[in-house]
């Protein structure tokens, strides 16, 4: 097949072919379990493929936030690309102060120092590198928290499914519940003052899992008191997702680092950051040398980053995230009491970020199929396989709400039949 066809697009045999004898046999395997579709264009809340299909999208693991391909972005990028899309690196680039300035001016207070990146699992790495370039060389994640998957995250990422066939991983990391601020203090005690802690407001690879009242705040607190360093992963939850511009907030809490990802991109090109304080940001300050990439940074990133800040606040999609994610919440909370009661566990959320919870993972696997079949794309949970999580865009339209929970109603309806 010549270059000019595959960017045509190609049928779903071929993709499948190319995957398997250049990439993952296995994520062939996975496609043909979902009907073996193939995506060729997207916009807003949608996504059509190469078969005339049209189907909501609430999957991407977060990073369709904005929608994908929203015109104000598509067209920062498209100037930049036209200008200058990657740089010299030598020389100052204007496109990443101003998107520096853009991220900065929506952050906690204080946050005032960026790095950027190309990925969340890069953003968590600057925040390790970090802590330990001041001496905080004990790391202690929460149980079930999701990191990344490089070497340093996945020393974070407690799954041991993960890590196993990479070990020996990072030295002294340490796990503890999620929630569990008498836990935490223990672990913290035992790090003698070296201690880095990074968790997410809202653990969602594990299933959207809610921490009590008041934990952030326990957390930050315990962190003060045994001078700790404090990292806060927002790679899923930041920019919105949650219904405020950040979980932290949610507590008033403001760490040493918060990372960054996911819809910072604004579905157009991939990019993380970690925004620090700037006591934190000492060490990146004193040599700029000492943490970079060749692509951090890149002009054609950067341009994307500013105008998805610019989005979030002028389209005001935070406040339209906590309002939808609200009656979805409650609608889908309703219809799985009425449809489905024996076999959905729990539905739990908050802001665009909904868990659905099933009796087991086999019911869950079910229910992405049932989905996919009414035209709904969804996600399961990479570190709890019962839950299906959704996470919507914010630009999602009301007609496009009423399609989303038709679906999962006459989804639950086809599996209470069978099960």
């Amino acid at each position: 097949m010549t270059e000019s066809a595959l960017a045509g697009g190609s049928s779903a045999d071929e993709a499948i072919a190319l995957h398997r004898a250049h990439l993952s046999k296995g994520r062939s395997q996975l496609a043909a379990m979902f009907g073996s579709l193939v995506e060729q264009s997207a916009s807003g809340s949608l996504v059509r493929t190469t078969d005339g299909r049209e189907f909501l999208n609430c999957g991407g693991y977060g990073v369709f936030f904005t929608g994908a391909g929203h015109p104000r972005i598509v067209a920062a990028v498209r100037r930049q690309l036209e200008t200058q899309a990657l740089s010299t690196r030598l020389f100052l680039d204007p496109a990443v102060g101003l998107a520096a300035r853009a991220l900065t001016s929506v952050a906690p207070a204080g946050l005032d120092r960026v790095h950027f990146s190309g990925s969340g699992t890069e953003a968590t790495e600057t925040a390790v590198k970090l802590a330990r370039a001041h001496g905080k060389r004990r790391l202690i994640s929460m149980e079930n928290g999701y990191h990344g998957k490089t070497i340093g995250a996945l020393s974070l990422t407690a799954k041991s499914f993960y890590q196993d066939p990479f070990r020996p991983l990072l030295p002294d990391v340490a796990h503890v519940p999620f929630g569990d601020t008498v836990a935490l203090a223990a672990a913290l005690g035992a790090a003698g003052g070296e201690a880095c802690v990074v968790l997410e407001p809202v653990q969602s690879e594990a299933g959207v899992i809610l921490p009590p009242p008041g934990y952030l705040q326990g957390v930050a607190a315990l962190c003060r008191a045994h001078g700790a360093f404090l990292v806060v992963d927002e790679v899923m939850t930041g920019l919105g997702r949650l219904g405020a511009w950040w979980g932290c907030d949610l507590e008033e809490v403001r760490p040493d680092v918060l990372l960054i990802g996911k819809a910072l991109s604004g579905g157009v090109v991939p990019v993380s950051a970690a925004l620090a304080t700037e006591e934190a940001f000492a060490p990146f300050d004193s040599d700029p040398f000492l943490h970079t990439s060749t692509y951090a940074g890149a002009p054609i990133a950067m341009a994307a980053a500013q105008a998805t800040v610019e989005v979030i606040r002028d389209e005001q999609l935070v406040d339209r995230a906590a309002k939808t994610g609200a009656r979805l919440l409650a609608a889908l909370r309703a219809i799985a009491a009425d449809r489905a009661p024996h076999l959905v566990r729990e539905v739990r959320g908050a802001g665009l970020l909904i868990g659905i919870e099933l009796v087991d993972a086999s019911q869950a696997g079910e229910l992405l199929l049932e989905l996919i079949d009414r035209h709904l794309v969804v996600n399961h949970s990479l570190n709890a396989h019962p839950v299906v999580r959704l996470t919507p865009p914010a630009v999602t339209t009301a007609d496009e709400e009423a399609r989303l929970l038709e679906a999962v109603d006459g989804a639950l309806s086809a599996m209470a039949k069978k099960f």
